[in-house]
């Protein structure tokens, strides 16, 4: 799917973009990955890190390699980094921490909206052939600022296949929630109270529950929607459940857990399927697809892929899920993460 194929990663020196690009490097033989994105740090870092892994593999990394610094806010700069032919765009780049987008909202929108319509623009114009576009649980009834600049973003990137006109260009989205132990998620932050020899854990709601995704996982699905889309969809892997409780049980048998409230714009589960879109919501063996509900989809496409139409008013939710982890579980998930207890 990827062999010989120009890929650019927005928000690419980010966990996804690290992930997807050792992930295509060891994989597929790619002929360029784009790495755009805004830190220079980063990128040297990064560049330095695919090197060596290259040397060890015996491969030539880095020749593959191409570093763009460049906000996806500036239109311009994206249509340079395309300018040399892309096949395929990864858009990960986003404002993402629920605090900051709430006390900084001009810049989530600018960054996260904005962005997404340079993207979406400069895509049809370069003749990409596909563009997945990340997503997130908290686009789903969106109860904080971030989401909904998600829910907005999603909502462009799908209605961008109404007006492609000639260019063939298809946009999809991917929708999971907090990567296992990506930064900003709970395990790390668990991890370094237990470091810091703390005599307890803070459970925000002992009824929390969420969504197990691991990365590897997560990119699965962006390669899914680079194979299979064709243009509109939302991609949703199945994925088990977990409670927050017996995630700080499993990291930390011994200590205590104290509820100290959800904080402001926290959910206490996660959705991916809201009841709304289990009109034009299929089922398949390891993922849901959410087809376009747009006046321009020809909805007889949704009956020809071979998936199972979900009931009315069907949610996939992690609190009602019917697959969940249990402490065991995820205590063997966690040592594969080389996070022992």
């Amino acid at each position: 799917m990827l062999d010989n194929k120009t890929i650019l990663v927005t928000g690419g020196t980010g966990s996804f973009g690290n992930a997807f690009t050792q992930y295509t490097l060891e994989n597929c033989d790619p002929k360029k990955i784009i790495v755009y994105s805004r830190d220079e740090y980063k990128q040297f870092v990064m560049r330095n890190k695919f090197r060596e892994l290259g040397k060890d593999a015996g491969k030539d990394y880095d020749s593959k390699l191409r570093f763009f610094i460049g906000d996806v806010r500036d239109e311009a700069r994206l249509r340079r980094a395309l300018a040399g032919g892309v096949d395929y765009i990864v858009h990960a780049a986003a404002l993402k921490q629920v605090p900051a987008c709430e006390y900084n909202p001009m810049e989530a929108v600018k960054t996260n909206i904005d962005g997404a319509m340079s993207v979406i623009n400069a895509a049809l114009d370069s003749g990409v052939k596909k563009v997945v576009a990340l997503s997130t649980d908290k686009a789903v009834n969106p109860v904080n600022l971030y989401g909904g600049t998600k829910l907005v973003s999603d909502k462009l990137f799908i209605a961008a296949n109404a007006y492609r006109g000639q260019s063939g260009t298809t946009f999809s989205v991917v929708r999971y929630g907090n990567v296992a132990g990506s930064r900003g998620s709970v395990i790390p932050y668990f991890n370094k109270l237990i470091k810091e020899g703390a005599s307890e854990l803070p459970i925000t709601d002992f009824r929390m529950t969420r969504f197990w995704i691991s990365l590897d996982e997560g990119i699965k699905l962006v390669i899914k929607a680079l194979s299979e889309a064709e243009g509109g969809e939302t991609f949703i892997s199945k994925i088990p459940s977990f409670r927050v409780t017996d995630l700080a049980t499993a990291m930390a048998p011994d200590l205590k857990q104290v509820e100290v409230g959800i904080r402001e714009g926290e959910k206490l589960h996660e959705c991916m399927v809201p009841d709304a879109d289990s009109l034009t919501t299929f089922e398949f063996e390891k993922n849901f697809v959410i087809y376009p509900h747009m006046e321009w989809y020809d909805r007889s496409r949704m009956e020809s892929h071979g998936g199972k139409r979900v009931p009315s008013g069907f949610v996939y939710d992690s609190g009602t899920n019917t697959e969940w982890l249990s402490v065991d579980d995820l205590r063997t998930l966690l040592s594969k993460m080389d996070i022992h207890y």
